[in-house]
């Protein structure tokens, strides 16, 4: 059998780790193209003190996971790191990761990839499709180069999702989404509406109470109950601004801000690919259908990594890389066209149906996540993750849920594939 070509779109942690197992079957696939926008790795993990650029990290941003959880199952942190780590400890493992193999050989650099069309051959009632590649470098020469797979590995950290709020143009105060925060000084004495109490909302609420911002953290979930710091108070969503400026909330309340946050998420952006083209609804929030929430099922040769919210990310990109590549090397049979099809939108459908809003498709809750890397793992041959990985995702997540301030200081050692310990 020849060896296939395959095309990975983004050098941060998915498309790293397509590149990494790749590079491991050179018996089945040649060498990856990773292309990459950047100068550089890391992808997300990027920080850049500069508002304006691609990197949604802020300067004092620690992980909300133990790196005993966040690895990639193959490839641990360095043990003597605590267990919650600064970003710039994940970027370096990254470029660690990087280097084991040598993937840097095989990444285009300040590459942007301007179309991804598929190109459908059918012979003998035979239809095969490849994948036409346009991308243009830093000086501007385009290329065009012909794949027999693609990896969309660009992430959605990048495009702010901003919900569209009744007389906004009428708030005289500062309004930023978080993808432009980098510290808490500037708002110091500063009233700061924050919209989202998800991890990002609920961080830079506390980081801003601790410069002396007065923080109102405005959401839609059930009230909080944990313990605030004494700069944060809850509200009810904003759902308009009144003519004098001030902030009317879902509630009846009012109240004047000086600076309007939003930690509202991010959008779904691929401007390379035609959604119609292939079969796909390319939406803010979602996109559909993927049979396993991974290809179109017209195309199983295009793989989305990491499109699913609310993940331990590093080891599903890992259990989705796998599962693809098996895919692609026949161990995994697929089912018909149709039957794919049906699947996907299935699976949507029964999550609508619970009553599951359409912005919320893509999130995982606990049990979901851990049943499908379960389901990819037996389905494609390959080890499932370690239950130690949910235990102790589970017991940092109920952490986090009563002591959202001093949960970090932590830290856990794994004994086994089943058994974690605190060590201090």
């Amino acid at each position: 059998m020849a060896v296939q070509r395959v095309a990975v779109i983004g050098a941060g942690a998915a498309g790293l780790c397509a590149a990494r197992h790749i590079l491991s079957r050179l018996n089945r696939f040649a060498p990856p193209v990773v292309f990459e926008l950047s100068d550089t790795v890391g992808g997300t993990w990027c920080y850049d003190e500069r508002v304006g650029t691609q990197s949604s990290i802020y300067r004092d941003l620690r992980t909300n996971l133990p790196k005993e959880v966040m690895m990639f199952p193959d490839f641990p942190f360095d043990p003597q790191l605590d267990s919650f780590l600064p970003h710039q400890e994940v970027r370096r493992y990254l470029e660690r990761y990087c280097r084991s193999p040598d993937l840097r050989p095989h990444i285009r650099f300040n590459t942007l990839v301007e179309k991804v069309r598929p190109v459908v051959m059918t012979e003998e009632e035979e239809r095969t499709t490849s994948w036409e590649v346009t991308s243009s470098d830093a000086l501007g020469c385009q290329t065009t180069e012909t794949f027999d797979s693609v990896f969309v590995c660009s992430g959605h950290y990048s495009d702010p999702h901003i919900p569209h709020i009744p007389g906004m143009d009428r708030f005289k105060g500062q309004v930023l989404h978080s993808h432009s925060y980098r510290c808490a000084e500037p708002f110091s004495g500063q009233s700061v509406v924050v919209l989202g109490a998800k991890a990002s909302g609920l961080d830079i609420s506390i980081e801003l109470a601790g410069v002396g911002a007065q923080v109102t953290l405005s959401h839609g979930q059930p009230r909080l109950t944990f313990p605030l710091p004494a700069g944060v108070q809850q509200s009810s969503p904003v759902v308009a601004v009144e003519e004098d400026g001030r902030l009317r909330f879902q509630d009846g309340s009012e109240a004047a801000a000086d600076v309007l946050m939003f930690c509202t998420g991010y959008n779904f952006r691929f401007p390379y690919l035609d959604g119609p083209e292939l079969g796909l609804q390319i939406q803010d929030q979602l996109i559909s259908p993927l049979y396993r929430l991974l290809m179109p099922p017209a195309f199983p040769s295009l793989f989305f990594i990491g499109l699913c919210k609310q993940i331990c990310p590093f080891p599903n990109f890992h259990c989705q890389v796998l599962f693809s590549l098996a895919v692609l090397d026949g161990s995994v049979s697929l089912p018909s066209r149709v039957r794919r099809e049906d699947e996907a939108r299935r699976a949507l459908l029964e999550k609508a149906e619970r009553g599951v809003q359409q912005r919320h498709l893509l999130v995982m809750q606990q049990e979901e996540q851990w049943e499908y890397c379960r389901t990819l793992a037996r389905v494609a041959g390959f080890p499932p993750l370690p239950p130690v990985v949910r235990s102790l995702y589970e017991e940092v997540w109920r952490q986090r849920r009563v002591h959202p301030q001093n949960y970090r200081r932590r830290n856990y050692r794994l004994i086994g594939d089943d058994r974690w310990e605190q060590i201090n």
